[in-house]
């Protein structure tokens, strides 16, 4: 991964003074955790992400960008009480987290026209996570239960029509979400997130 980063850092190093677009977005996530442990279900909810990226260079283009996002994810896991199956309980609530997304992708236009163009995207990303909330306190996780930060491997497709710009993006999970905690060792769960965001389109890449 730190390859990855030095890799991208030099071609934005070349990039230094070619084409320049800010594009300032807004946008909704779903989130949800992969490898549920046996009795545990976990179903992405709508959460919301807002924040900017950087496209640095023409055909073949350096994006940065960095956003903040409130993620959701519905949890249930069912627990026996006294009484075996007849005393089964189902837990139910949603987990809550605020993250810090950092990422760098490196993109490239298929289709480049005056007024519409398609990009691919690829590259890494860090979560830094801020907070963690279980809404109605029944799952009884909190902030310390989690990992303070996550990689990712980010993938996109972006749709610029003039002035506006669409981008459906995926984010793989390829760091523990847990804590390597006891308690917590048989949920070997890590993110998975899509996201959709709207934005506009500042400064001129058909130069």
């Amino acid at each position: 991964m730190k390859n990855i980063l030095i890799a991208l850092t030099l071609v934005s190093a070349t990039a230094a003074n070619a084409q320049f677009q800010f594009n300032p977005q807004a946008g909704v996530t779903f989130q949800s955790l992969t490898q549920a442990p046996d009795g545990f279900n976990y179903k992405a909810q709508v959460g919301w992400q807002l924040g900017a990226d950087a496209r640095i260079g023409d055909k073949l283009f350096l994006q940065p960008g960095a956003f903040l996002g409130r993620s959701v994810t519905a949890v249930s896991y069912t627990t026996n009480v006294q009484g075996g199956a007849a005393g089964a309980v189902t837990v139910e609530d949603d987990l809550v987290s605020t993250n810090l997304k950092l990422r760098t992708m490196l993109g490239y236009r298929v289709l480049d026209t005056y007024q519409f163009d398609i990009r691919v995207m690829l590259g890494p990303s860090y979560d830094v996570l801020m907070s963690v909330d279980d809404r109605d306190g029944n799952l009884g996780w909190n902030k310390g239960d989690f990992n303070s930060g996550a990689w990712n491997l980010e993938a996109g497709l972006g749709f610029d029509m003039g002035l506006f710009t669409l981008a459906p993006t995926a984010s793989i999970g390829l760091s523990r979400a847990f804590k390597d905690d006891p308690a917590l060792s048989e949920i070997n769960s890590k993110y998975m997130s899509y996201g959709l965001t709207v934005g506009v389109n500042i400064g001129n890449d058909d130069e």
